[in-house]
């Protein structure tokens, strides 16, 4: 089960999916029931060996499983709420919505960036974090993951090492704003999964990101679980 979890998860975390613009044609409102345990089995595939790369933070504490049923639905309306408010609060971000989760993608573009081989979260970022940090309150019931990334310029054990301060940076900054640490969950792939072109200067700065993945807790998915049943 485990394995399962850690193959959704990451792969919520290393490939493009919905985003948060089309939810209105293909959102878990409308899918309902079609959202089941296939949809981890189809990530899992298309991820494959990219599994158990990189960081090392506990992946299967942050997600149970994907939620089917009724139960998805009252789930999937509540997290595609929290997609939107996202994306209306900090437009320059890209938010994806898929299965249960959302994923929010920061690059050099849109929000939370860093200066070259520094990890300290500058005036700029905390703005955009502050925004997000109020979503994150009004939507309590949530997991948080934060994901670091690098491009392949340089070292490979330098990058990864970079990553990792990056994400902890992050992850850091949301603690120390009243964000409870039992909600947040840290992972850094260095430069081991690139969603562009590394050759070309626009894509590797694209792969200078920061993933941040939300997920519903288990006290949102038993209430949903309830209100299905009644």
């Amino acid at each position: 089960m485990k394995r399962i979890q850690i193959l959704l998860l990451t792969g919520l975390l290393s490939i493009g999916l919905v985003n948060c613009k089309a939810v209105q044609n293909a959102n878990n409102k409308q899918k309902g029931g079609v959202i089941g345990a296939a949809g981890g089995a189809v990530l899992g595939a298309i991820i494959g060996n990219n599994v158990g790369k990189g960081g090392n933070g506990e992946l299967g504490a942050v997600i149970g499983g994907v939620v089917g049923g009724t139960a998805g639905v009252l789930i999937g309306n509540k997290m595609d709420k929290q997609a939107e408010k996202i994306e209306q609060e900090i437009p320059g971000a890209e938010v994806e919505r898929v299965d249960d989760g959302i994923v929010v993608t920061f690059d050099e573009t849109s929000g939370v960036y860093f200066a070259t081989n520094k990890y300290n979260i500058n005036a700029a970022s905390q703005q955009t974090l502050n925004k997000l940090i109020s979503v994150f309150r009004e939507y309590p019931d949530t997991n948080i993951l934060i994901v670091g990334h690098t491009d392949s310029t340089g070292n490979a054990d330098y990058n990864m090492t970079l990553s990792k301060n990056r994400a902890y940076s992050v992850t850091n900054y949301l603690k120390n704003n009243g964000i409870s640490s039992g909600r947040l969950t840290t992972n850094w792939f260095g430069e081991e999964q690139p969603k562009y072109d590394n050759n070309t200067v626009e894509g590797r700065a694209k792969n200078r990101r920061v993933n941040i993945a939300i997920l519903p807790n288990e006290k949102m998915i038993e209430q949903a679980k309830k209100e299905a049943s009644n």
